[in-house]
């Protein structure tokens, strides 16, 4: 389908000390680094993205990791809650697995008729493992401790906490498409249907919550596909003709990107599938390199070197 959001691009969030970022997102939850690289605002930063093998759209997220950071705090106005998604019958593998490695976490519970699972990771970003409704036949990254059967497939949902639904509904729906697929108590779940994964936003109201606060162990903003950049600057129109501030195109490398804030308050990003992760290092050896932006490429040798251990 064109012309169209093709659900979640990627999630950025926030971490503290990035080799125990690295170590829960690639060996215990068993993603890919996909890309090792610096934050383009601050290159004495990490940028990691975790993914499935090429990094496809719906499975990226991405961590800054600032080491000392101060904890963040959930509340609204903020994306809340990351919903991946794991195979039919893998969650009791999950609660050993989290069990095993000390990872905080609920008992398995149930929404929308889907079973999911909660944790936290090192920073207290909150993470959801849920077995959708329907099969999801994406191909996941395996490693030697998680197997096709259990391993995480990329993203089925993001939840946004907020005090009003009605000003963020009315951009996932008037502007990219979406549309209501179900309701319980104060949770809303939005679905598109130009894509068949990474397809959900759920918005829950709680009229009193307080602002949270954006650090460690927060999302800082989501990312929604397009396939490219004409696609992309039809949505800044649509979007700068609402009254919002939106940015001019920014190149990102590995995609095309916009951003602006809805008006619940939560910084969204429109992002393109080309060129993708491939741009500047083979399939099989991506993850494996330091990879800079050109303007700091003369300055490899000092990033290095202020960069943090991740081994």
């Amino acid at each position: 389908m064109e012309n169209q959001i093709e659900g979640i691009h990627h999630i950025t969030a926030i971490a503290g000390n990035a080799k125990r970022n690295l170590d829960f997102y690639s060996k215990t939850l068993g993603l890919h680094l996909v890309k090792k690289t610096v934050n383009f605002d601050d290159p004495n930063t990490y940028h990691l993205y975790y993914g499935d093998k090429v990094g496809s759209p719906g499975t990226i997220l991405t961590f800054f990791p600032w080491e000392g950071i101060t904890p963040g705090r959930r509340g609204a106005r903020q994306a809340t809650e990351i919903g991946y998604s794991v195979p039919q019958g893998s969650l009791n593998f999950w609660l050993k697995r989290l069990e095993d490695h000390n990872v905080i976490h609920n008992k398995v519970a149930e929404k929308f008729g889907e079973q999911y699972l909660t944790l936290l990771d090192p920073d207290g970003l909150k993470l959801e493992l849920t077995v959708a409704k329907n099969e999801d036949t994406r191909t996941p990254w395996k490693t030697d401790e998680i197997t096709a059967e259990n391993a995480i497939k990329g993203f089925h949902n993001i939840t946004i906490t907020t005090n009003k639904i009605q000003p963020t509904a009315d951009i996932l729906t008037g502007v990219f498409g979406y549309h209501l697929l179900e309701q319980h108590v104060n949770r809303y779940r939005f679905i598109t249907d130009a894509v068949d994964n990474a397809n959900i936003v759920d918005l829950v109201e709680v009229a009193g919550e307080v602002a949270g606060h954006v650090a460690g162990g927060s999302v800082h903003h989501v990312a929604f596909r397009v396939r490219d950049e004409k696609i992309l600057m039809e949505y800044r129109d649509k979007i700068a003709k609402l009254g919002l501030h939106i940015t001019e195109k920014i190149d990102r490398n590995y995609f095309y990107s916009l951003y602006f804030r809805e008006p619940g308050g939560v910084l969204f990003e429109i992002a393109t599938d080309n060129p993708g992760f491939a741009v500047d290092e083979p399939v099989d050896e991506l993850g494996t390199h330091l990879m800079l932006p050109a303007q700091y490429e003369s300055h490899r040798s000092q990033i290095e070197q202020n960069l943090p251990t991740l081994s």
